[in-house]
C-alpha cells in the first residue's frame, strides 16, 4: 500500500492521539528512557506554533551553556525518506541534503552550530545513537507531545489563544483537548500571556530579522518596501501579516502547502508573477530558503527572512528550565560508588 500523503498522516495520529493521552500513565511504565535528560517541545494543534524557532533558541541556550545537544526529529515532507536514523548534522559539520534531511532539520542544523540533529521515526534510537557515538548530554525532541513511546522528562507546549477556545479534530483543528495541558510541564501562550498556567505559563513573542540574500553577489533593491511573499508553510498568510507588520508592503501572496518541494515550473510561475506584480523583491521564510536554494539562480531577486523567537519573561523562563534540567541530571546521573575499604 502506497504511503498516505504527509497532511493525513496527521490527521490520523492527532485522531488516536486523544485516546493515548487517556492511558498516559500505562503508557508512561512503558515508555523508553534514555541516559540523558530529553525536552520535549509540541503543540495541541495541527499546523506551525512555532516549534521550530524555539527548539533552534533552546539549542543555542544549551550550546551557551557548554551541553552538546541532541535535535531528534521526524523529518516530515523528505524526499527521500531512509530506513533507521539518519545524521544530518554532527555538531559541526552538515551531513546531508535537504531531500534527505527535510527542510526543518536542515535549517537547524545550519542556524545552531554544536548542536547535532538526528531525523528518523524512532527517536529512542536517534537518541540512543546521539549518546552513545556523539557524546549527546541532552535531547530537544521536536514535535514530542504526543510522541508516547519516548519517556520525557520536560514537556513544552506551544499554544495560541484561540488553541485554547478550540475543538479536537475533526470539528476543529486540536489534535487533544484543551485539558491535555495539564500533562505539560510549561504552556508557552504565542503573543498573549495567559494567567491561567501560574507559574508554569510564559509568553511567546515573535520579530522578524533582516532579510538575507538568497542569492548575496545579486543586487539587492534599497530603499523600497513593495515585496511578493512566497511560502510553504502551515499558514502562508501568517507570513504576509509578519512581514506587513514588520513594515512591508506585501503586493501579493503565493502560498503553497506545507513542506512543498518547489519544482522548475513553480520557480517559473513565482518569476511571472512577480514581474506581474510591480514587487521590487520577494521575501521568504528561512524553512522555503532550503528548498529554493538548490534553484539557483533564480529569475528574481530573493531574500529570507529568518523568524526570532523569545519566550518572556526572559530571565524567569531561563531561570525554571535550567533548574528544571538540572534536577533531572541528578537524578538520571547515577552516585559515585564508594571507595572499597
Amino acid at each position: 500500500m502506497a504511503p498516505l500523503p504527509h497532511y493525513y498522516q496527521g490527521v490520523i495520529e492527532a485522531i488516536i492521539a486523544a485516546s493515548l493521552r487517556r492511558r498516559r500513565a500505562a503508557r508512561t511504565q512503558d515508555a523508553l528512557h534514555l541516559g540523558r535528560p530529553v525536552v520535549s517541545v509540541g503543540n495541541l494543534s495541527m499546523g506551525g506554533r512555532g516549534k521550530t524557532p524555539v527548539v533552534a533558541l533552546l539549542a543555542r541556550w544549551l550550546v551557551a551553556h557548554g551541553e552538546r545537544p541532541a535535535i531528534l526529529t521526524r523529518g516530515y515532507g523528505r524526499a527521500r525518506p531512509e530506513e533507521g536514523v539518519l545524521v544530518v548534522s554532527d555538531g559541526r559539520h552538515l551531513l546531508a541534503d535537504v531531500e534527505r534531511a527535510g527542510d526543518e532539520p536542515l535549517m537547524l542544523a545550519r542556524d545552531v552550530p554544536g548542536a547535532a540533529v538526528f531525523v528518523g521515526a524512532d527517536r529512542y534510537l536517534a537518541g540512543t545513537l546521539a549518546e552513545r557515538a556523539f557524546g549527546c548530554t541532552i535531547h530537544l525532541l521536536d514535535d514530542g507531545f504526543q510522541y508516547f513511546p519516548l519517556a520525557r522528562d520536560i514537556d513544552l507546549v506551544l499554544v495560541t489563544p484561540d488553541d485554547l477556545r478550540g475543538s479536537v479534530l475533526p470539528r476543529g483543528r486540536l489534535r487533544e483537548p484543551v485539558d491535555a495541558l495539564d500533562a505539560a510541564d510549561a504552556v508557552i501562550v504565542d503573543a498573549v500571556g495567559d494567567d491561567r498556567f501560574g507559574g508554569r505559563g510564559f509568553t511567546l513573542t515573535r520579530t522578524l530579522a533582516p532579510p538575507h540574500p538568497l542569492e548575496p553577489d545579486r543586487p539587492w533593491p534599497s530603499g523600497r518596501r513593495d515585496v511578493m511573499a512566497v511560502a510553504a508553510i502551515a499558514e502562508p498568510a501568517r507570513f504576509a501579516r509578519a512581514l506587513e507588520a514588520a513594515g512591508w508592503q506585501v503586493v501579493t501572496l503565493m502560498g503553497f502547502h506545507d513542506h512543498h518541494r518547489y519544482t522548475r515550473r513553480d520557480i517559473d510561475r513565482i518569476g511571472t508573477t512577480f514581474r506581474q506584480s510591480g514587487a521590487s523583491a520577494v521575501l521568504t521564510t528561512a524553512k522555503d530558503a532550503t528548498r529554493l536554494l538548490m534553484h539557483r539562480p533564480l529569475p528574481v531577486p530573493c531574500a529570507a527572512v529568518p523568524l526570532l523567537v523569545s519566550i518572556e519573561p526572559r530571565e524567569a523562563f531561563e531561570s525554571w528550565w535550567l533548574a528544571r534540567l538540572a534536577r533531572v541530571s541528578a537524578l538520571l546521573t547515577p552516585a559515585p560508588a564508594e571507595a572499597p575499604r
